[in-house]
């Protein structure tokens, strides 16, 4: 009787992705979106939870066609409900990559300084997002999962004390 090989025993139990077929090119942009708390007189920014639970901020694919700002304003809207928004001043941009299926996606993320007028309570998110939620400027910099914007949050609130907005 042969002694079966350890090796071919665990190679059963290893799953191997498919070869990447192809890299793509996408670009998003998205907002920091930020209020003066009518009550507290507090710089809050607005952060949602996405489906894996993580907090950032509200961003989606550019539109052909369609420049950076308006997009920003219209993911906002489109993933918050806030309809009285001003797209203010462009922060940078952040490049990472990312698999999906057989594809390496190149992202490119832009973000802008986003001022959410009027009734900022009228919230409305979409049903895909695990939570949306106001928090003070230096509570949200600790909450957001992802360090670049983090980043760039900063940036926002600098140029806001600078008055640059």
């Amino acid at each position: 009787m042969l002694k079966q090989n350890p090796i071919n025993s665990i190679k059963k139990l290893v799953y191997r992705r498919p070869a990447i077929k192809e890299a793509i090119h996408e670009t998003t942009s998205g907002g920091v979106v930020y209020r003066i708390n009518p009550k507290t007189k507090d710089l809050e920014i607005l952060l949602i939870k996405d489906a894996k639970g993580r907090w950032t901020i509200p961003k989606g694919h550019v539109e052909p066609g369609e420049e950076h700002g308006a997009t920003a304003e219209r993911e906002i809207t489109e993933e918050t409900g806030l309809k009285d928004i001003e797209a203010q001043v462009w922060l940078g941009k952040v490049n990472f990559q990312y698999r999906r299926e057989q594809s390496l996606v190149l992202m490119t993320m832009h973000i802008w300084l986003v001022h959410a007028l009027n009734d900022t309570n009228a919230l409305n998110p979409e049903e895909w997002l695990t939570g949306i939620k106001w928090f003070k400027a230096m509570d949200a910099i600790d909450k957001i999962a992802y360090e670049d914007i983090t980043k760039l949050v900063l940036i926002g609130m600098k140029k806001i004390r600078e008055g640059k907005v």
